[in-house]
């Protein structure tokens, strides 16, 4: 595999497996992001429900939440098999690809290996959606499970509580749409090796702006404060 490629492959797996600690980093020294701060506001949703006597609502915005992560999953899997169908589908499928203009691609064995990297990040997206359903599904019996006429530090208890579920949950859900983006980063590599690395500086660049310096992660800011304050 050409030097170029390797640089490039490098990098990617530099930013994807990195992305996350770098994130929880540059959070703790120059303040928070749209996931943390998001952590705060849902401890308070799970404190404010343990507290309410009519918790419909809130079975309903989890179920939201739960579909909405179904929904992903489902469509994760269907580009699962439309890349695995490519990556088996032997030299009739490199033929037909090496033909296209746009395609850099020195060898069968380099465009498998593009094929699978896309594959490698698709899969663990699904992953991640996987496990954000069933951790939802834990958070929703406990929902369920609240008892009623909580005392206010009861209340407050039990909210901490669910919201110990209901954090990681959609944190997974957070890293497995993230997936998507690195593997458009991925698929750039087919290329060449300068589209992909700009692909993928590209998504890491997204990403961080979304989480700190987006008209949402200002909005989402001021609302923890909000919280944080009463």
């Amino acid at each position: 595999m050409p030097a170029l490629d390797i640089a490039a492959f490098a990098l990617f797996a530099a930013c994807w497996l990195f992305y996350q600690p770098l994130l929880g980093a540059m959070s703790r020294r120059h303040g928070g992001a749209i996931n943390t701060d998001m952590t705060v506001i849902r401890t308070a949703w799970m404190r404010n429900m343990a507290a309410r006597k009519d918790r419909f609502l809130d079975g309903q915005l989890l179920g939201h939440a739960l579909n909405s992560a179904s929904f992903f999953a489902s469509s994760n899997l269907i580009l699962i098999a439309a890349s695995a169908s490519a990556l088996f589908g032997g030299e009739n499928t490199f033929r037909s690809v090496s033909a296209l203009q746009v395609i850099q691609t020195s060898s069968r064995l380099l465009f498998e290996l593009q094929l699978a990297l896309v594959l490698l990040t698709l899969a663990r997206g699904l992953l991640d959606f996987i496990w954000s359903i069933r951790q939802m599904n834990y958070c929703i019996a406990a929902v369920g499970a609240a008892p009623e006429m909580l005392t206010e530090g009861e209340a407050r208890d039990y909210g901490a509580m669910a919201a110990r579920l209901l954090n990681p949950a959609l944190s997974s859900f957070n890293a497995g749409v993230r997936g998507y983006y690195f593997a458009l980063a991925a698929a750039a590599w087919l290329f060449g090796a300068w589209p992909f690395m700009a692909a993928t500086l590209g998504a890491m660049a997204i990403l961080l702006w979304r989480q700190r310096r987006s008209p949402a992660a200002g909005a989402i800011a001021d609302l923890r404060k909000a919280l944080e304050d009463r």
